[in-house]
């Protein structure tokens, strides 16, 4: 479920009108799909967090919820690959990591805690205290610390996240000083198929501010407005 950056770039330049308005290049335009994928894909978790105070309703294909869930979904990794940096006590958070929703230590959940709540649970009775069956775990500026039996340092077995989408690049080679499509050195967006009109809006709109632009700045917000009116009707 991937988006051709092919087909997304070919958009931008027939909206941008390159012969009259100004060209956009490759670098400028993987630039901006960059900047406008992770845009709306940190708009998700907003939505969702606006949408957590709407009632739903008995159709999924209607439901906010369930179709922001579903666009987030690409991105959800369930991994025991990731080799810990270690930092003191506790390890550095991946860079591939977005956001954490689970962390587990030989099959049983860790309870991720604020920092004073951790803090106070290792100090706690026997009834309260970590154990390797009752693990604690807290994340503060990046970084992941996790305690066991005796308040003892342990790593985690699997970390359940959201991981940030790959870097997308337009790919090419030059001939005759035109730069021509090469599919093999090209990343494709992983946003969701439905995200191709608002991918367009948002780069044109880069776009008409980088050229100094303002008619395709502004045709870029427009659309892009009308693009956020629709979907909340």
């Amino acid at each position: 479920m991937a988006i051709s950056i092919d087909t997304v770039y070919q958009r931008v330049l027939a909206f941008a009108n390159k012969e009259q308005r100004g060209y956009i290049t490759p670098q400028e335009f993987n630039l901006f799909a960059n900047q406008a994928q992770l845009e709306i894909f940190e708009q998700y978790f907003y939505d969702l967090n606006q949408a957590a105070k709407v009632p739903g309703n008995e159709y999924i294909y209607s439901d906010v919820d369930d179709m922001l869930e579903e666009k987030i979904q690409i991105f959800e990794t369930v991994t025991n690959s990731i080799t810990p940096v270690l930092i003191g006590n506790g390890f550095i958070v991946p860079d591939s990591i977005y956001r954490i929703h689970g962390i587990r230590f030989d099959g049983y959940n860790c309870e991720i805690l604020k920092t004073l709540d951790f803090n106070e649970a290792k100090n706690g009775g026997p009834l309260t205290s970590p154990s390797d069956t009752r693990p604690i775990a807290n994340i503060s500026n990046n970084i992941i610390n996790v305690v066991g039996s005796n308040n003892s340092p342990i790593t985690p077995t699997e970390i359940l996240y959201i991981r940030k989408p790959v870097e997308v690049a337009w790919g090419y080679f030059v001939i005759n000083e035109k730069a021509l499509y090469n599919v093999d050195a090209t990343t494709d967006f992983e946003l969701h198929d439905s995200e191709v009109s608002e991918l367009v809006y948002k780069i044109l709109k880069f776009a008409g501010i980088s050229m100094k632009r303002e008619d395709i700045m502004r045709a870029g917000q427009g659309m892009e407005m009308a693009q956020i009116q629709l979907e909340k009707q």
